[in-house]
């Protein structure tokens, strides 16, 4: 079922009071914020992984000396 849907089935013509489906939905309770480790925000820190994880797989394949 989407966002939508949900909202729609409890509250039909939401619209009519809320500008967003996001607004309609988090008064709802159907989406709620959660709490996160700041550092997984950093745009830096995902690529960070992503090359990491990239370059295991590269050796893992085809060998070489990681860089310590």
């Amino acid at each position: 079922m989407s966002l939508r849907e949900k909202v729609e089935q409890l509250l039909p013509n939401w619209e009519q009071w809320y500008p967003s489906l996001f607004d309609a939905a988090s008064d709802l309770g159907i989406i709620r914020a959660e709490v996160c480790d700041p550092n997984s925000l950093l745009l830096t820190r995902r690529h960070q992984r992503i090359v990491q994880q990239a370059e295991d797989a590269h050796r893992e394949k085809w060998g070489g000396k990681t860089d310590l």
